[in-house]
């Protein structure tokens, strides 16, 4: 059977930026596909996020998600393009570069080291020295010594985006579904279906893209539970003139993202304190004070929005895709910082898995865990 439009229905669990995109995918490609999640889809981790696209500032040091997070930096602008002309929603792609700024001589020091490597991969940058970082960015605080801009990379607008994926979906007739009930089924081989307040739902292939709660969809073998636990991330957003900061920037302990609607996101904190999502007082001083410290002309601005999301984390910290030990279910979990960044690569992994058996990266598996001795279901 070669046609994705003769084959049995794909239920996609979980509607994230993973899920929809996707979903998204596999309805390009003829498939018919159903999302549900216990939520309302395009939040949770999905809108607390920033959009970042910094595949190269966030220096990733494991091989294998480099190249996973760099491949699907190229691909992004495609994606979205994609998106846009399928809801006309535009998900505000930016691509302007991304800036870390540096304020003592040991930050300077790893900038200008970092531009080595950027170089010798072939990687546009440009390091600038004081004057320079002020010109790009006046916010910044005068004891600036130095920056770096790392060319084509930048964020998107991931409410936007999720809201473009619904839309798409929507005129490609794709269910996207809330259930507060949601159990899948198994036979002693393989996934079976869901079961949904609306009954029994038969498919067969069941992709789990529950996020921080992938562990706890109901009916799944303990074999075939993710390790994921989730991170807590508070952010906050400022009021802010139209340029006065113009690009995403690292300000040493937080991060900044300017979007075209008059916000700066501020972000973020990182607790693993299991679902506890709560805003609070003690996370919120911790990103104002690194915010000012790197650009105090922001004081002023007034706070219009303070939130929080759960990260779907790994013991690894690499992402969970493909094949589990019953036939028919699969996973796409455990993204933690670079669920956007990743969600159209992993959308075409799995598309690509579930079409035509075309292997995923063993390093992405859900059996590296047990390779390891980590504990899988915990």
């Amino acid at each position: 059977m070669n046609s994705m439009e003769e084959r049995g229905e794909i239920v996609i669990i979980g509607a994230g930026l993973i899920g929809l995109s996707l979903a998204f995918e596999l309805r390009r490609r003829g498939a018919r596909v159903a999302v549900f999640d216990r939520f309302e889809p395009a939040k949770a981790a999905s809108w607390a996020a920033a959009g970042m696209l910094a595949a190269r500032t966030e220096e990733i040091a494991d091989e294998p998600m480099h190249a996973l997070c760099n491949e699907a930096l190229e691909g992004f602008p495609a994606f979205v393009e994609r998106v846009r002309e399928a809801s006309a929603i535009d998900p505000q792609l930016r691509l302007d570069g991304i800036v870390q700024a540096a304020f003592d001589e040991a930050s300077l020091a790893r900038l200008q080291e970092r531009a080595r490597s950027l170089a010798a991969a072939g990687i546009a940058h440009t390091l600038l020295d004081a004057r320079g970082a002020l010109a790009l960015e006046p916010a910044l605080a005068s004891n600036v010594l130095g920056a770096l801009l790392t060319h084509d990379e930048g964020s998107v607008d991931n409410r936007l985006l999720g809201r473009a994926l619904l839309a798409a979906l929507a005129r490609m007739h794709v269910q996207v579904a809330t259930s507060e009930e949601i159990e899948l089924e198994f036979d002693a081989r393989r996934v079976c279906g869901v079961r949904t307040r609306w009954g029994f739902r038969p498919a067969e292939i069941v992709v789990n893209a529950a996020g921080a709660w992938a562990p706890h969809v109901a009916g799944v073998p303990e074999v075939c539970r993710p390790p994921v636990e989730p991170v807590k991330g508070e952010m906050l957003a400022l009021a802010m003139p139209h340029d006065f900061i113009r690009h995403t920037m690292w300000l040493g302990g937080c991060y900044v993202v300017p979007r075209t609607d008059g916000r700066l996101l501020v972000g973020a904190t990182g607790e693993r304190v299991g679902f506890d999502h709560r805003v609070t007082a003690g996370g919120q001083r911790q990103l104002l004070d690194r915010v000012l410290q790197g650009a105090p002309s922001l004081a002023g601005f007034a706070l219009v929005e303070q939130w929080s999301g759960l990260r779907p984390g790994t013991p690894d910290e690499r992402p969970i895709l493909g094949p589990t030990p019953r036939e028919g279910y699969l996973l796409a979990t455990g993204h933690y910082r670079n669920g956007v960044l990743l969600c159209a690569q992993t959308a075409s992994l799995l598309a690509d898995e579930i079409e035509g058996g075309t292997p995923i990266d063993p390093a992405f598996a859900l059996a590296r865990f047990a390779e390891n001795g980590a504990a899988v279901g915990a």
